[in-house]
Parts: C-alpha cells; structure tokens; sequence
C-alpha cells in the first residue's frame, strides 16, 4: 500500500461475498477466490487497528431465490441463508464490530449491489464516511456493481490479475 492508498477517519473497508460457495469447492466458486483472503486480512488489520469501521456483505439467499436455475435464473443454488455455503471464509478475519450486510434476502429479487435492498448507504452517511475501500469476490459481479452504486468517491487501489481476483478500490 502506497501513502495514498492509507486509510483515515472518513474511510470504510467493505468486504464483498468471501463466502463458501464462491471459494474453492463451493457451488459457484471463482477461480484463485482463496487468494482473496490473505489480502482482505492485510486490509481488515489495517482499519481494525485504526479503529475504522469494517462492513461485510452477504449474499443471503432465500431456498428459491430468482437468480437460481430452478426458478429461471442463470446460477446454480448458493449462499442459501443459514449453510455453510453462506457463511464467511473461515480463514477472514473479520472483526467483532463487522457490520454484517445482507442482500438479495427476497426470493423475487437478485442484488449484485451492497447497495441494493439494503440500508448500507445510509448506514455509511450516518457513520460520515467519505471513502469506501472494497475488496472481494467477485469483480466482474458483485464488487463491480458496488463499486459503481457506491456514492462515494471511489478509484483503485490494488490491481487484480484477473477478472475474478480481489480488486480493491478506494
């Protein structure tokens, strides 16, 4: 991390979907999605230390979710609420004070956002943050699509080697 890449009051880390089911052996894992870990654990040190506020978002799916393919979406089954597949890489270290964020919980609508169908927004004006820095599976899905709804200013930060490795934008 450079000096412009160091987080300061006003500045958030949101965690995207380092879940089970997007890791190595899960029902719709991403390529190389274990080497997420490490560097969101780099990170999620960084801003604990600093007392800076940690989010991470789930996808916290209902049994029968629109995105499945049993109910004419695109994806196999995963992160179906209350499984193993929805919870949390072991490895991650979030901290207690993580605030968890949960998305596309109705079975009528698909969120690739943190953003979409949830109160993160406001959460982050009421916390004054000014920055988001996000990291985490998947790029070409769900970091993106948060990326892009974010009302934040947001650049990146860390380069992916590939689509569906961790970018982390700032």
């Amino acid at each position: 991390m450079n000096s412009l890449e160091h987080p300061h009051t006003g500045d958030a880390l949101l965690i995207e979907d380092v879940q089970n089911d997007f890791l190595h052996g899960g029902s719709l894992a991403v390529p190389r999605g274990d080497e997420v870990v490490p560097v969101l654990n780099r990170y999620l040190q960084i801003f604990t230390t600093q007392n800076l506020p940690v989010y991470a978002a789930r996808d916290w799916h209902p049994e029968r979710h629109c995105s499945f393919r049993a109910q004419g979406g695109i994806w196999p089954p995963h992160c179906v609420a209350g499984t193993r597949g929805a919870e949390f890489a072991a490895a991650l270290r979030l901290p207690p004070s993580a605030v968890i964020v949960s998305k596309a919980t109705t079975a009528e609508q698909e969120a690739y956002s943190s953003f979409q169908g949830t109160d993160l927004d406001q959460q982050l004006r009421a916390a004054n943050i000014r920055r988001l820095f996000i990291g985490g599976l998947a790029t070409d899905y769900c970091v993106l699509n948060s990326a892009q709804w974010s009302t934040r200013p947001i650049r990146p930060v860390w380069r992916a080697r590939s689509r569906a490795w961790c970018p982390l934008f700032a």
